[in-house]
C-alpha cells in the first residue's frame, strides 16, 4: 500500500500564509501525496508549483460553514477549476440538512458538481460531528445523487473530526463505487490506518508529514 497516496496534505487555517503554501507544495512534491488541500485563494499558487508532478490541487468550497448561497459555491467551484484545482471539497449546508430540507441539500451539491465536472472531482463534507446517524446516511445519499465523486467526514473546525465509526457508516451507505475521505484529527499511523481499515480511500490531515516518518520507521 503506498500510503502517501492516499494523503490530502492539508493547510486551511486563516492566518495560512503563500509563503506556508509554497512549503506545503514542496512536501508534497517530495512525498508524492494525493494532493494539496488549500482554500481557494490559493489555488493559482499551488497549481503553479506542483505543475507537472502527479501531486493533485484540491480546495475547499464554501468553507467551513457550508451556509453560503449554492450560486456563491458553485462560483467559487467554477473559478477554482479554471484556476487549476482538479478536487474541490465542498461543505453541504448543515442547518437545512437538520432542518430536513433534502432537496435543498441535493440541489446544493448537484449546482457543485456541474461546475466541476468534468474537470475536476467532488467531495462533501457532510461535517459528521453536527449530524445524527440518520442524517448523515441521508447527507450520503444526497451526494451520491447529486453526482459527487467522494463523501468526507469533516471540516475540522468543528467540535471533532473523523472517527472510525462515521468512516465505516459513510461506507457502508454508499457502497464500493463512491470514495470516502476521513478528514479532521488525524494526526498518527495508527490514525490513518484505522480510517483506512474502516473503509476511507483518502485521508485528509495536516500531519501528513509525521504519519509518513512514523510508517518509514516502522
Amino acid at each position: 500500500m503506498e500510503l502517501n497516496r492516499y494523503i490530502d496534505h492539508t493547510l486551511l487555517k486563516a492566518d495560512a500564509t503563500p509563503e506556508q503554501i509554497a512549503k506545503l507544495c514542496a512536501e508534497a512534491k517530495e512525498y508524492r501525496f494525493a494532493s494539496v488541500c488549500v482554500n481557494s485563494c490559493y489555488v493559482p499558487l499551488a497549481a503553479k508549483l506542483l505543475s507537472g508532478t502527479d501531486t493533485k490541487v484540491c480546495c475547499v468550497v464554501g468553507f467551513p460553514l457550508g451556509a453560503c448561497l449554492s450560486e456563491a459555491k458553485a462560483a467559487e467551484t467554477r473559478l477554482a477549476v479554471e484556476a487549476g484545482a482538479e478536487e474541490v471539497d465542498m461543505v453541504i449546508n448543515i442547518g437545512m440538512a437538520k432542518a430536513g430540507e433534502w432537496d435543498y441539500v441535493r440541489s446544493d451539491i448537484a449546482a457543485v458538481v456541474a461546475a466541476a465536472h468534468p474537470k475536476a472531482i467532488v467531495k462533501v463534507i457532510i461535517e459528521c460531528c453536527l449530524l445524527t446517524d440518520d442524517e448523515k446516511v441521508t447527507a450520503c445519499l444526497m451526494a451520491k445523487e447529486a453526482g459527487a465523486d467522494f463523501v468526507k467526514t469533516s471540516t475540522g473546525f468543528s467540535t471533532h473530526g473523523a472517527t472510525e465509526a462515521d468512516v465505516k457508516l459513510m461506507r457502508g451507505t454508499v457502497g464500493a463505487d463512491m470514495g470516502v475521505k476521513a478528514a479532521g484529527g488525524i494526526r498518527t499511523y495508527a490514525d490513518a490506518m484505522k480510517m483506512i481499515a474502516a473503509g476511507a480511500n483518502r485521508l485528509g490531515a495536516s500531519a501528513g508529514i509525521a504519519i509518513m516518518k512514523e510508517a518509514e520507521s516502522r
